[in-house]
């Protein structure tokens, strides 16, 4: 039988330096997270490292800057600020490399903080909605702390830790993180989402994420046939097509016949529906993230955004200039898998121009700003005015190829730009 204690004498093993991991995503275990920002009069320089927190972020605040400091793998909307405001730092890697910096003791863990579900009758817990590096988390730290709520679906796959393996169990039954997916795609992604969609063969891999684009894509392939899953994550917006039957993995290498995922984030509709559900398999991101993985499963198309992109397919996606706004991620981790895919399919999808009406392609990134995608990596690149084949293109072809996808309103800007870059760079102008 399981032994419940509190979340205050769970969490004194946590001393000041220590570097103590924090499940991410909609595992992201707030209450104790929020006991342990209680303790912040007793501690200075905690180390707390993950990847992607949802909801709030207690312990980012300023007046715990001397108690915490935030070393994060991923910058997410809750952590930004800190980290951009000196009380945090960045660390920029892989998604599918970070469990080896674990488990080597590049990045030794001292404590982790896990969400999981509560035991089934043979004493095993499940990590629920973030397998991702977590599994490897559980595997290294010398101290692992699970806050068990009953409303963390059971998913199945690599993410089953017997209860023996944590060293204390906190109970708590409170809300996972939700968001709501494909409520206010706009028009101009709906038009991004149709061009995807139009690259997207039938009897591909897919791998998309969060977001409007992504929402996008999904709602776009109504008209596809056996297509499957192959993804760092997932959202609501695959429900309807696995309903319809339109995803059924049945071509796929790796885990036929199901859905393969590091993790998810969406509605409460979503976690029901992976509850115990042996269509979906929820394993680590060295493996999930594996381009080794990702070439084996055919037709592998990744769809993946950016912040901006320069004439020559540059692909900025983590970073606004100097100012942090997210993460490496797995964005090459997919790129490179899906380009080695037989009949793969690389994709980055972004607006032409930001709310503001600065183009997203520009002349030259920003200074201080994140090369994610290196020209080598840039195959197709898709906007609301139509997609742009870089792949085997010289640098003049790369610039001529992007003008034609950006907005009207900076063409011609770009166009001297490429000018008095190329020297001999010609344009054959289009009519808009």
């Amino acid at each position: 039988m399981e032994k419940y204690i509190q979340a205050e004498e769970a969490l004194k093993i946590i001393k000041s330096k220590d570097r103590v991991f924090v499940h991410g995503g909609a595992a992201t275990p707030h209450f104790l997270l929020r006991k342990l920002t209680e303790r912040a009069s007793e501690l200075y320089d905690v180390e707390l490292m993950s990847i992607s927190l949802q909801g709030e972020a207690p312990f980012a605040a300023p007046q715990y800057k001397s108690s915490f400091k935030i070393n994060s793998l991923f910058v997410s909307a809750n952590i930004r600020e800190a980290v951009n405001a000196g009380r945090g730092d960045y660390i920029p890697a892989f998604l599918s490399e970070i469990p080896g910096m674990f488990r080597k003791k590049i990045l030794p863990l001292e404590v982790a903080l896990v969400h999981v579900s509560p035991p089934d009758k043979h004493g095993y817990c499940s990590l629920g909605t973030s397998v991702d590096i977590a599994l490897a988390a559980v595997q290294s730290a010398k101290y692992v702390i699970a806050q068990v709520n009953p409303q963390m679906p059971r998913t199945l796959g690599d993410g089953i830790v017997h209860i023996n393996h944590f060293d204390a169990l906190v109970y708590h039954d409170e809300a996972l993180p939700e968001i709501s997916s494909g409520k206010q795609m706009s028009e101009i992604a709906m038009r991004i989402g149709h061009h995807c969609a139009q690259l997207i063969e039938d009897g591909a891999t897919i791998q998309a994420g969060i977001g409007s684009i992504p929402d996008a894509v999904l709602a776009n392939l109504s008209a596809h046939k056996e297509l499957g899953i192959h993804t760092e994550m997932f959202t609501d917006a695959v429900l309807p097509l696995i309903e319809a039957g339109i995803i059924t993995n049945q071509h796929k290498k790796k885990y036929r016949g199901k859905l393969a995922a590091a993790f998810m984030l969406g509605t409460r509709q979503l976690y029901n529906f992976v509850n115990d559900n042996p269509g979906v398999v929820m394993l680590g991101i060295d493996y999930v993230n594996d381009p080794s993985i990702i070439r084996q499963n055919p037709k592998a198309t990744a769809i993946n955004s950016a912040l901006e992109i320069d004439i020559t397919g540059q692909v900025c996606a983590d970073s606004l200039g100097t100012y942090q706004y997210s993460g490496v991620g797995g964005q090459i981790d997919f790129m490179r898998g899906a380009a080695l895919s037989e009949g793969g399919k690389p994709i980055i999808a972004l607006p032409s121009v930001t709310a503001k009406g600065v183009s997203r392609i520009t002349a030259l990134l920003k200074p201080g700003a994140g090369v994610v995608s290196t020209r080598a990596h840039a195959h197709y690149i898709v906007t609301e005015y139509g997609t742009a084949y870089l792949y085997g293109k010289n640098m003049r072809q790369r610039a001529k190829a992007l003008i034609e996808i950006a907005h009207p309103n900076h063409r011609e800007e770009l166009e001297k730009a490429a000018f008095e870059r190329f020297k001999n760079y010609q344009f054959e102008r289009t009519n808009y």
